[in-house]
């Protein structure tokens, strides 16, 4: 196998992620003269890449409903590692309100990160008295409460009581 090193001629006109993926995999695999190794670099890097990449196609909007009372955050998108200090810092937890529901009807939680980013969120709220209602959960993040969040048990009650 041959390395094409007219590749490099290309690596202004290609996208900024796909420039570093090759250059970090040419590089390591000349070297260390191993090309499990450079693959290895590559296919790292392309996962880091693509998790920066989707942890920025979500959002939170929020709607205030006409009392002043209930404040509704709709999430989109894909909440895991990467996403969920953004997902956090969504939430106004200064705004005095007596109930707050999170849809994420057009979100997925896709690891236990996400999950805790939600119970911080839940359990913020309820400290400061405020009452939390989470809507619209698909299956697999319905699962994945199930298994691992807390402030949907007793020790989440402990939690807020505590903290």
């Amino acid at each position: 196998m041959r390395f094409s090193w007219r590749s490099i001629l290309h690596l202004r006109r290609n996208p900024l992620p796909s420039s570093v993926v090759m250059l970090a995999t040419v590089v390591t695999t000349v070297g260390t003269h191993d090309l499990a190794k450079g693959v290895l670099v590559g296919v790292l890097l392309s996962g880091v890449f693509f998790a920066g990449k989707v942890a920025r196609l979500f959002h939170v909007r929020s709607m205030l409903d006409e009392s002043g009372e209930v404040r509704t955050y709709h999430v989109d998108g894909q909440i895991f590692f990467a996403s969920t200090e953004g997902f956090i810092a969504a939430f106004d937890f200064a705004e005095p309100l007596d109930k707050v529901v999170i849809d994420v009807g057009e979100a997925h939680l896709w690891d236990i990160t996400a999950v805790g980013a939600l119970d911080k969120v839940v359990l913020k709220y309820r400290r400061h008295g405020v009452t939390v209602e989470v809507i619209g959960l698909n299956e697999a993040s319905a699962h994945m409460l199930d298994r691992f969040a807390v402030h949907d048990k007793s020790e989440g009650t402990a939690l807020t009581a505590t903290h």
